[in-house]
């Protein structure tokens, strides 16, 4: 099956199923990923354009992407979207977005649409190597990962000019790995590592939880999704940072976990292997 199939088309229930060992097994793998890859970044990357005409590029690039989420996600996905209004407390400072990673397509589009202003995308190097679509991620504003020194400097440099400087949005996947249509929250591989932008910063966060259920009136068993946005969660400052870290991440971890309790229809399947034995 194609990977493009399993999220945009209906396929059969009895191949809607995932075993898996660890919460970070992958089932949707790129090619870079498959074939096992060392990712780097283009020689001379530059997270934030100094060309006026790229940048410029850029803003028509995010302008046509939101035009054309706007349509995907309301009509393709019936996606209805809750708690926006929580953002106005973020109002005249920047703030990280964590979302949980169920779908590929509405993970790129759906923050945007949650957001009340420009997102930036954290994103694995690998996405780069994605045919067509690929190069254009930082476009739209994707933030590979730096894979060296120097570019991890430039890329946690980049972050901050973006939160504080900007007030923009940065959008972070703590889940790591995709799982299509997953109805569970997994434990953050990272723990509260990625929360370091917002910490260091004093800077608020958000979770936005995207949930499936039934299409109503349609012979269609593709889900429609409910996306809820909560917080925000702001670090204490008589915490340490790693102490922030790690309390912020439980709170962002308690909050999606609350909202997957929405859940009204489980499309895919995950069971873990020891249970299948079982």
């Amino acid at each position: 099956m194609a990977k493009a199939e399993l999220f945009q088309k209906d396929i059969p229930e009895n191949e809607r199923v995932f075993y898996y060992e660890s919460e970070e097994d992958d089932p949707i793998k790129t090619d870079g990923q498959e074939r096992k890859e060392k990712i780097t970044l283009p020689e001379g990357y530059e997270y934030i354009p100094k060309n006026p005409f790229v940048r410029l590029y850029a803003r028509c690039c995010f302008s046509v992407f939101w035009v054309f989420g706007q349509w995907y996600e309301r009509h393709y996905w019936k996606a209805k979207f809750y708690g926006r209004e929580k953002l106005k407390k973020a109002k005249g400072k920047g703030y990280v977005m964590y979302c949980n990673h169920t779908n590929p397509f509405h993970d790129v589009f759906g923050p945007a649409l949650a957001a009340d202003r420009k997102i930036y995308t954290v994103i694995s190097a690998v996405n780069l190597k994605i045919p067509g679509i690929g190069p254009f991620l930082p476009m739209i504003g994707g933030i590979p990962l730096g894979t060296n020194d120097a570019e991890k400097k430039a890329m946690n440099e980049a972050v901050d000019k973006r939160l504080v400087k900007q007030k923009k949005v940065i959008v972070i996947y703590p889940e790591a790995h995709v799982w299509p249509y997953a109805t569970k929250i997994r434990k953050f591989p990272a723990g509260g590592k990625s929360f370091k932008y917002a910490v260091r910063n004093n800077l608020p966060v958000f979770s936005m939880t995207t949930t499936y259920h039934k299409r109503k009136n349609s012979k269609r068993d593709l889900p429609r999704m409910d996306i809820y946005v909560d917080g925000p969660f702001w670090p204490d400052a008589s915490l340490s940072d790693e102490e922030n870290q790690n309390v912020l991440a439980e709170k962002v971890y308690e909050s999606m976990k609350k909202y997957a309790k929405k859940n009204t229809y489980e499309y895919f399947k995950y069971i873990k292997k020891s249970d299948k034995i079982k």
